[in-house]
């Protein structure tokens, strides 16, 4: 069959939307990201700038507003709020200060939603240390795999090797299953802890250009489905969710 040749009127028009959702993909997110920093900029300065003005003004009246003051402020005071909590009588207070705000009924819901969210967002509230290793488990199905974090090791009754694996779900980590595998239906990774993190926060769209699962060095993202299917199936059970 011989394949009709494409006219110029056509060429012209294609590669005219290509380049157009090529620039739309490029300049649209990033467009969306200046405008989001410029808002959060302003919000938090109007937050601050009027109490730091009139404090200034009450020494200097002839103190002219200076943009930004505001901002820079609240910067500073999350830092000394870092630094005073990460210390013993700090973390102190702020538990107190937790205990009083779970008192109050609406209060205590939105000040633990958010809490959670950020910590989610961006990893805090999970605590790594007790991450021992990242390995990909069969789950919540089987054929479909899923990154886990090794959190425990143990014997089973037959002395086989029990692992206590937590799986997190995107895009908040802080969340997920926690689930005993055995050590057979387990494959293993040179993942790093802030790596996998990255990966259910992102929903996988940052990941690292290779893993190595097993003895094989993956190319992300193909070849690390492809040697998930070649790896050794797990025995046909269901999983708890």
């Amino acid at each position: 069959m011989v394949k009709k040749k494409e006219s110029r009127g056509h060429w012209l028009l294609r590669n005219l939307r290509n380049n157009f959702l090529a620039g739309f993909l490029v300049v649209i997110p990033l467009a969306v990201a200046i405008y989001v920093i410029i808002w959060l900029f302003i919000k938090v300065d109007d937050i601050l700038q009027p109490v730091i003005t009139d404090i200034i003004t009450y020494f200097n009246p002839n103190y002219n507003e200076i943009t930004g003051l505001g901002f820079i402020a609240a910067i500073l005071i999350i830092y000394i709020a870092g630094v005073i909590t990460s210390n013993y009588l700090g973390k102190k207070m702020v538990n107190f200060s937790e205990n009083l705000i779970n008192r109050v009924p609406i209060f205590k819901q939105l000040y633990n939603g958010v809490k959670q969210v950020i910590e989610g967002l961006s990893g805090a509230g999970i605590n790594k240390a007790a991450f021992r290793e990242v390995v990909f488990v069969e789950f919540p199905r089987k054929g479909m795999f899923a990154p886990a974090f090794i959190t425990n090791e143990f014997k089973g009754a037959s002395g086989e090797t029990l692992y206590g694996v937590y799986i997190p779900t995107s895009p908040i980590p802080t969340s997920g299953y926690f689930e005993i595998v055995d050590g057979n239906d387990i494959i293993h990774t040179d993942l790093k802890i802030d790596e996998c993190i990255k990966m259910v926060v992102s929903g996988g769209m940052i990941i690292p250009d290779s893993i190595l699962c097993g003895k094989t060095l993956l190319k992300a993202p193909d070849a690390i489905a492809k040697a998930i299917d070649s790896a050794p199936k797990p025995k046909d059970d269901t999983h708890n969710q």
